[in-house]
């Protein structure tokens, strides 16, 4: 059933990707632009590595409504780690640290997440419940991620089909990750508790690709509103992938849209070739059942190794254990991902959970390749018993840490013969990924006994309907209607300034090409100059636009005046200057054509190019290029 070989990503097809029944869907996580944290009135939005204090925490497991331990809180619980947040009294409060009671939602927050949630069809609750999300690998020191459903259902429009979601939610982020070294992990807490949404699509992209466009479209979506945040992790993804006879496997926290397609085409040929392992042990009699394995400690047989690795290790005192795998003889070396191979499936596991993160953290007998000698690998095989078709898989370190890491590897090889195991994993960046944690499952979510219900009443959603704005395929629609130019509509329909520009278009009857030539380009060029195109908003382009509108200046003395603006740090009437009249026209003319008169011009062709350019540095922007163009060809230009 697993003949099938993956090709290069460059060469698979979308007809490969249905033979593999590729399926993925996302989860796409937005902060939102707000002053405040979701669930504290600390100030949102303020990143730095600077710190005042050091806290330290020991995560633990708690029962679920139904009495049972969440999976991946008793795997963390296994790492034993010392979670230290480095906080500043800036940015954090007593709440983010577990140590007062959240105050009610921001209510900012939630206007923004309900004014997203009706631009997608969905169907908005009636009362929001908010629930504790468990999370043990410390990124939230309270342990659990407060979260509540804004909307269930809506869809988005993907080519000729559409995208179904399944819900939004909003939710307080998590601490930023700063080091993770052995039993010591590190945060920084500054963007802890900030407000986000997730929104969570079903998995209906059948191509690496299409995953990769219908996220820009989400993105793309709520950055239309401008009350999102934007910038380096103020949007990230988790991206969930299966094939046929596979599970669903998240891609966790992807930083940037561009890596999804290599990161969805590695996992699928990860799980694709998982499930040939697992073909190739059934085919040797190696089932769930079946499997046989057997530990020892070989500390005493290899202190006199040349292999550094070990033997710096039992010269510390550590200790080496070899796991046998009865009959995994060549399954290690099997390819899982691009330039990936199974030995890595292990490797990840026992650096995760046993915390063995110096790399290698194992050897292996179906590679001994620049590690043991012939003669030590003979002497353990023989020592443990093991026979030519077994693997030996080699860990080494403290009691504790060498003990775990070979339970891991022999659970890990255990999952081999079941298939795909359900995994959290992370984005690696060469575009493969490695194990994070186990997939979470339901037992993780319970009620949050702090916070009530919260009604989301009809007049409340009828005041944000009334100023939501459209998706931006309405308005790239429109665009194509009056003629904004093709490499200008996706800019300017996720642009903060499109009610702006429909009031140019609708009300004022501005040029469309020109209004969105302005609002796009314009910055780009002032930017060039290096000019601080941050101090030109909304309010700026307005005034421009209205002086524009009453005739107060020509077209193209916007940018100049764009310029000016900057430069003299906000708008005045005093920057404009008003277009030139008929007369001067003429003078200039008179002016430019004696000047011309005197010079020796070579080329005569030439002649009416030189008189334009100095007749608009003349009237310095105070007439339209075409207007003088016009001017100058319907006079005699002879000497």
């Amino acid at each position: 059933m697993y003949d099938f070989e993956f090709k290069p990503f460059e060469e698979m097809t979308p007809d490969d990707y249905a033979r593999v029944g590729f399926m993925s869907g996302l989860e796409v996580h937005q902060q939102l632009k707000t002053n405040h944290k979701l669930f504290c009135r600390c100030p949102a939005g303020i990143y730095s590595k600077d710190y005042d204090a050091e806290i330290l925490r020991h995560m633990r497991p708690t029962l679920s409504e139904l009495g049972e331990y969440d999976g991946t809180a008793l795997m963390e619980f296994k790492t034993k780690k010392d979670i230290i947040y480095r906080i500043h009294h800036d940015t954090v409060c007593t709440y983010e640290m577990d140590d007062t009671p959240p105050f009610q939602m921001n209510e900012q927050a939630l206007d923004i997440a309900l004014e997203i949630a009706m631009m997608t069809k969905s169907k908005i609750v009636d009362e929001m419940h908010i629930a504790r999300k468990q999370y043990l690998d410390g990124s939230i020191p309270t342990g659990f991620q407060r979260t509540a459903i804004v909307s269930v259902g809506g869809s988005i429009p993907y080519k000729d089909r559409e995208i179904r979601l399944i819900q939004m939610s909003i939710e307080e982020d998590s601490c930023r990750e700063a080091s993770d070294i052995g039993h010591k992990r590190i945060y920084i807490a500054d963007r802890l508790g900030m407000p986000l949404i997730e929104t969570v699509t079903f998995p209906d992209m059948k191509t690496p690709v299409e995953v990769a466009e219908v996220n820009d479209i989400i993105r793309r979506l709520s950055r239309g509103t401008g009350k999102v945040r934007t910038g380096v992790g103020a949007g990230r993804e988790d991206v969930n992938v299966s094939v046929t006879g596979g599970t669903r496997i998240e891609i966790k926290g992807v930083p940037s849209i561009k890596r999804i397609p290599l990161l969805t085409y590695n996992e699928a040929m990860r799980q694709w070739n998982l499930l040939r392992i697992r073909e190739e042990l059934h085919k040797r009699g190696i089932t769930q059942e079946t499997f046989s394995y057997k530990i020892d400690d070989i500390t005493k047989l290899l202190h006199k190794t040349y292999y550094q690795p070990i033997s710096k290790a039992i010269e510390e005192g550590l200790i080496v254990k070899c796991v046998t795998l009865r009959g995994f003889k060549g399954i290690l070396t099997k390819k899982t991902q691009t330039d990936t191979y199974f030995s890595k499936e292990i490797s990840d596991r026992v650096r995760v959970i046993a915390c063995l993160t110096t790399l290698p953290n194992i050897i292996h007998s179906d590679s001994y390749e620049n590690t043991l000698s012939t003669s030590e690998g003979l002497k353990i095989r023989k020592t443990v018993g093991a026979t030519d078709d077994d693997t030996l898989v080699i860990v080494w370190g403290n009691q504790a840490d060498a003990e775990m890491g070979a339970n891991e590897i022999v659970e890990r090889a255990r999952e081999a013969t079941i298939g795909v195991p359900s995994e959290t994993r992370q984005a690696l960046r060469d575009d493969t990924n490695g194990f994070e944690r186990i997939l979470p499952g339901p037992d993780r979510m319970y009620p949050d006994t702090d916070l009530p219900p919260k009604k989301i009443t009809n007049e409340r959603l009828d005041k944000i309907k009334s100023d939501v704005i459209k998706p931006f395929w309405m308005y790239e629609k429109w665009f194509e209607e009056i003629g904004v130019p093709e490499d200008l509509r996706r800019d300017l329909s996720g642009s903060m300034f499109i009610r702006l520009f429909e009031q140019c278009i609708k009300e004022w009857k501005l040029e469309p090409k020109l209004a969105a030539t302005v609002l796009i380009q314009y910055p780009k060029r002032l930017k060039r100059r290096r000019l601080d195109i941050g101090l030109i908003g909304e309010n700026e382009f307005r005034k421009v636009f209205e002086a524009l509108k009453d005739n107060k200046i020509v077209k193209d003395a916007i940018l100049n005046l764009l310029g000016k603006i900057i430069i003299n740090n906000g708008y005045s009437d005093e920057l404009i200057i008003e277009p030139c009249k008929n007369q001067e026209l003429e003078n200039t003319f008179k002016i430019v054509k004696e000047q011309i008169s005197k010079m020796k011009i070579i080329r005569e062709d030439k002649r009416e190019k030189i008189i334009m350019g100095m007749m608009m540095r003349l009237m310095q922007s105070r007439i339209n290029g075409k207007e003088v163009s016009e001017f100058v060809n319907s006079r005699n230009l002879g000497r």
